[in-house]
């Protein structure tokens, strides 16, 4: 069921880590590392992924080979949204993949790529059908983001303000559901693509969509799915409960498991992206879901 597990989200956008607090990563590469190490111990075959990188940037892939983080990792990760957020076009995919793989000889996964429907749901049909030709053969992951538009009433995890308007807000417009449920232009045209083309999904606390995406997911013939557990979430009373509801659910799925968002009381600063206080208690949650939900054997 555990395909793979991997080791933050988006490390080098601040949005998921905070600079100020950890300019060079150096606590970021420390924590990656022990975490590794521990997860290793817990099963000694499961693949491990570097945290998906935002922006594609090949000079943060050298910086994690100099601090000795690559050595305990199975493949690295991008992130891209040329048509939303990316200052390059999306013809450029395989060039950006090209700029990874010549700085790693790790295995470069797309673990996060998507188009809104904020401009037109027209768009994101295209910019799907496209994404899919690009990629198809270029990466061997590859998890479209995502099923669900992120529901109104939510806050956006992102460095971006509302009165940014588009950059903000083309984020709750990600889905090829809307947040009813009903599917736009572009559902018809990933099915065309899977199991080409898999799903990222992240699922809040307690969320009311979990049964129904997986019943989307099955008609859709998606095989493999990203998704996250979050660390901050592990001091919620009834958490276990919760992580257990959500694995369960997607059993029938080849997951790739992301560990990230530091718990207020366990950071420097009292924010998600914050550095632990003590990265030994990160490399602890994430051993203690692996021996839960992919144990050795």
């Amino acid at each position: 069921m555990i395909e793979a597990v991997m080791l933050w989200n988006e490390p080098n956008n601040k949005s998921h880590w905070d600079p100020e607090l950890d300019p060079d990563w150096m606590l970021f590469a420390e924590m990656v590392k022990g975490a590794a190490r521990a997860i290793r111990e817990v099963n000694p075959t499961l693949p491990r992924v570097l945290g998906g990188i935002s922006p594609i940037d090949p000079v943060f892939i050298r910086n994690m080979a100099a601090r000795g983080v690559l050595e305990h990792l199975e493949a690295v990760a991008v992130h891209g949204f040329p048509l939303d957020w990316n200052l390059w076009q999306i013809h450029e995919w395989p060039g950006k993949i090209a700029e990874i793989r010549a700085v790693t000889a790790l295995p470069v996964w797309v673990s996060e790529v998507g188009v809104s429907s904020f401009g037109a749901e027209e768009v994101q049909a295209w910019g799907c059908g496209r994404t899919a030709e690009l990629l198809k053969g270029e990466a061997p992951r590859i998890h479209w983001y995502s099923l669900y538009d992120l529901p109104r009433e939510w806050e956006a995890t992102t460095r971006h303000k509302e009165a940014e308007g588009s950059s903000y807000y083309r984020h709750f417009h990600m889905g090829l559901l809307r947040q009813d449920g009903t599917p736009k232009l572009a559902l018809e045209e990933f099915a065309r693509h899977t199991p080409d083309l898999g799903l990222c999904q992240w699922f809040h606390f307690e969320d009311h969509r979990l049964d129904a995406a997986v019943d989307w997911m099955r008609r859709l013939g998606v095989t493999h799915l990203r998704t996250g557990l979050s660390w901050a979430d592990s001091f919620r009373p009834n958490a276990l409960d919760w992580f257990d509801r959500q694995m369960a659910a997607l059993q029938d799925f080849s997951v790739t498991l992301t560990f990230c968002f530091t718990p207020e009381h366990r950071g420097i600063s009292p924010h998600h992206t914050s550095p632990p206080l003590d990265p030994a208690e990160y490399a602890a949650f994430c051993a203690e879901m692996v021996r839960r939900y992919a144990p050795a054997g």
